[in-house]
């Protein structure tokens, strides 16, 4: 098994956090991982992506050229890197944002609200969550309490208060992808 995963939005919608998590989680599982950040100069409110390789084997590059999966936040994302996602692979888009419909028809399309899910539970940062819920839910890649587990690793103990928001935005982002699954 190997998952090659792009997740890309702007800066400050989580996207390093998302593959941080999804790292973190794979090595809570023994599983070998890799994780390559890649952001414009602008922190908050540039373009951001990261690249999550989560295999059984080792992890000969870091680098996604052709992904398993992609999650995409907003529409520049989408447009750049729907053509990454491989046959029989997965594209999860974020129809809060994004209206568009994917233009593939050899892949499994996602759309997944996630910043009306966010916003429902009264806080709008935790969007990623809900992509990452749904991400979980239809890949199986990692165990979401291994997500859990990872959380204080990337937010760090003194935002361990904000682990129930983050567990509850997985678990409405896990539902929301049981009925949304689209072949494009």
């Amino acid at each position: 098994m190997e998952e090659r995963i792009i997740a890309a939005g702007f800066g400050g919608q989580g996207v390093m956090a998302l593959g941080q998590l999804l790292t973190y989680g794979g090595m809570v599982e023994d599983k070998n991982v890799s994780w390559l950040p890649s952001y414009g100069p602008e922190m908050r409110g540039g373009t951001a992506n990261c690249d999550v390789v989560i295999s059984d084997v080792p992890v000969g590059s870091p680098v996604v050229t052709e992904a398993t999966s992609v999650l995409v936040l907003n529409k520049p994302s989408l447009d750049k890197f729907e053509s990454i996602v491989k046959p029989g692979g997965k594209l999860f888009i974020n129809s809060s944002l994004i209206e568009e419909r994917s233009s593939r028809e050899d892949i499994d399309v996602y759309y997944i609200p996630a910043n009306d899910i966010a916003n429902e539970l009264g806080n709008g940062r935790v969007a990623n969550m809900a992509m990452l819920g749904a991400y979980i839910e239809a890949t199986n890649i990692v165990n979401v309490e291994s997500i859990y587990e990872a959380f204080p690793k990337v937010f760090g103990e003194h935002r361990a208060h904000l682990l129930p928001i983050n567990q509850e935005a997985l678990e409405k982002g896990a539902e929301a992808v049981k009925g949304e699954k689209v072949l494009a």
